[in-house]
């Protein structure tokens, strides 16, 4: 079953939003969740991930966003503050099952749901 995101939306830049991933228990029971993001004519860009041992974020929104997980709910968030114009894109959720070698590889990741359009004016 797919992950599914919602929280996106259009904010100010300054501004935040929480960006919420609902999963099935079997989705959430990867060792890793993760966040990224494509924006129009650029590459999928990692931005941060979650397994049992610790987070990881991208140079890009460290200090800015905080990746989090709620095992009861099976939800993965993202909160993110700080927002700039270039945070602007189509943020997904993804699993990896196993271990991830590189957690900023999109290839480690075999869940992903369709993502949630987030949109930073300036």
């Amino acid at each position: 079953v797919q992950p599914v995101e919602s929280g996106g939306g259009l904010v100010q830049a300054g501004g935040s939003l929480r960006l919420s991933c609902a999963n099935s228990a079997r989705t959430f029971s990867s060792y890793a969740m993760g966040w990224f993001r494509q924006a129009p004519g650029k590459e999928r860009e990692f931005i941060a991930a979650a397994s049992w041992t610790g987070t990881y974020y991208a140079d890009s929104v460290k200090g800015r966003f905080t990746i989090s997980r709620d095992n009861a709910k099976y939800t993965l968030y993202l909160q993110m503050d700080a927002l700039k114009p270039e945070d602007t894109a189509v943020y997904y959720c993804a699993g990896a099952v196993k271990r991830p070698h590189n957690y900023a590889s999109a290839d480690e990741y075999i869940y992903w749901g369709q993502g949630t359009q987030v949109t930073v004016s300036s």
